[in-house]
Parts: C-alpha cells; sequence; structure tokens
C-alpha cells in the first residue's frame, strides 16, 4: 500500500464481521507482520478486522533513510487514514509495544484501547539490558551472510531461532523468505531506538482501556520491566503467562487466548466509557436548557 507522503508498505488484512472493531497488529524487532502474528489473524478475524503492517527496514516494510520508532506511529496511523479507520486498537508485541505507545502519545484521538505484549516502557535499564537488543540486531547482519548449511540458509536459521516455534521446514523456508526481506541497517537501527527508548515521563497519562499481556520467563524484556509497564498505565489490566519472549509461536495456545481475552475486555471496556461520555454529554447539555 502507498501512504501519501511516506512511501509504500506491505499490509496483511483479515476483513473480519461487518462492522467490527479493528485490531492494527505491531510486530516485534527482527520479525515481520507475519512471521509475528501469523497464528493469531484466523482467531482473531472471526470478531475483528484484523490489520498487520511490516515496520519500516522490516521484511516487505517501507524503506527509509532512518529508522525512528516515532515515524513507525505516525506509518499506522497515516495507514490507518488510507483504509478509512476511524479508531482502532494497536496490538504491540515487543517492539510493537513502544510503537503502540507512541500512536496514542502522538495520535491519541485515533486510538481505542491497546494491548501491550512481552514489552516495556523503556529499555535504558541495566548495560545487560541494552546491550541484549543491539545483539539481536548484529545477529541480522552476521546470519544474513552466513552459507548454506543443511540446506538451510542464513536468514532460514534466524527465523528459527528468533520465530522459536517454527520448526518445520516448510514454515522454516516461508520465515526464512519474509526475513530475507529485511534491510540489516535499518535493523540495527531499530535495536539502537528500541534501546533509547522510555514513555516514562508519560505513560501514567495514558487515559484508555488498556491490557498488559506478561511472559512470565522472558529472557529479552524481563518480567519486572512488563509489570512495571502495567504499574505504572492506571487503566491497565495484566493478564501473565507462562511463556518466554517466543510465547506467540512456542505457547500459542496459551498466548492466542490471553490475547482474545484482552482485545475483547478493550474493546469492551471502550464502548463502556465512550457510552458513560455520551450519556454524561447528554445530560450537560440538558442541565444547560
Amino acid at each position: 500500500m502507498d501512504l501519501p507522503g511516506r512511501g509504500r508498505t506491505f499490509v496483511r488484512e483479515t476483513p473480519g464481521p461487518p462492522g467490527a472493531p479493528v485490531v492494527l497488529l505491531l510486530h516485534g524487532l527482527s520479525a515481520t507482520g507475519g512471521t509475528n502474528w501469523a497464528t493469531t489473524f484466523a482467531p482473531l478475524g472471526h470478531r475483528y478486522r484484523v490489520i498487520a503492517v511490516d515496520h519500516r527496514g522490516h521484511g516487505r516494510g517501507m524503506r527509509c533513510d532512518h529508522f525512528r520508532l516515532g515515524d513507525c506511529a505516525d506509518d499506522v496511523a497515516a495507514l490507518a487514514d488510507v483504509l478509512g479507520i476511524d479508531r482502532f486498537i494497536p496490538v504491540g508485541y515487543s517492539m510493537g509495544g513502544p510503537i503502540a505507545q507512541l500512536i496514542w502519545h502522538r495520535h491519541p484521538e485515533r486510538v481505542a484501547g491497546m494491548v501491550l505484549c512481552a514489552t516495556s516502557r523503556d529499555f535504558r535499564g541495566r548495560i545487560d539490558d541494552r546491550v541484549l537488543f543491539l545483539g539481536i540486531g548484529g545477529l541480522n547482519v552476521g546470519l544474513h551472510s552466513l552459507p548454506k548449511a543443511f540446506g538451510v540458509t542464513g536468514w532460514s536459521a534466524i527465523a528459527g531461532i528468533l520465530a522459536g516455534g517454527l520448526v518445520t521446514a516448510d514454515l522454516r523456508r516461508w520465515s526464512a523468505g519474509e526475513l530475507r526481506g529485511h534491510d540489516p541497517r535499518l535493523i540495527c537501527e531499530a535495536a539502537l531506538a528500541l534501546g533509547g527508548f522510555s514513555s516514562r515521563s508519560w505513560i501514567d497519562e495514558i487515559d484508555i482501556p488498556v491490557a498488559v499481556i506478561a511472559t512470565a520467563h522472558d529472557q529479552m524484556v524481563p518480567l519486572r520491566r512488563q509489570l512495571k509497564l502495567a504499574e505504572h498505565i492506571p487503566s491497565a489490566v495484566l493478564h501473565p503467562i507462562d511463556g518466554d519472549h517466543f510465547a506467540v509461536t512456542r505457547r500459542a495456545d496459551q498466548f492466542l487466548a490471553a490475547l482474545l481475552e484482552s482485545c475483547d475486555e478493550v474493546s469492551r471496556r471502550d464502548r463502556r466509557w465512550r457510552m458513560t461520555t455520551r450519556a454524561a454529554s447528554q445530560a450537560s447539555l440538558a442541565h444547560g436548557r
């Protein structure tokens, strides 16, 4: 899809029931909309209009000079304009979490609620946390040049490492094809941007329904950071699951149950809040007359 004044990106869509709320899926570092969310499209599509975008430099996403998380947030708002979507629920996984937070921060009128998965309000903590994300970016560059071994290319190797649950040859080949479109330079810039992100100064101002899916055994975003995220969003409801950073594939059934519950809960609260606001507004107008 062309985003006027921004560039060309790649989008997957499941139309869902007529008039259904929109969930916009935001993938993590080194993934794509497909490799991160493939197991969720059909189940979510029974209840929602589902859209997944490849972020800048990832897969078939937009090509650009530099990677900035704020630009990714603005891309999503521009995509919603092109698709004629007024309000939507961003669902952010890992790096998609900061992008979702920035969508609210930069375009609050567009966000009906948020679901934040395996993510944090900042990645500026201990030096080992920062090095980890830089290492993920470097891993992409290193594996990109691996020779073929045992019939598996370097990109297929990284598909197995990062996607966690892609164990069959067909799935590994498909995932490798997805990741082969990565721009290694922009992936490294994305890792740097993620390591420097912080929403600490405004996270407690979020005034929409939020659900936080926390992965209890996460090696990349420690549980303590995920719990801090939920603690500092006044409206957040916590959904812990027994999985690591790749729970979306390795614990697909458990993750999907938490995701459906989270989206349903956020959507219900958004409807209830809007009804309450309308009723209060009508009462105020009636009192004024």
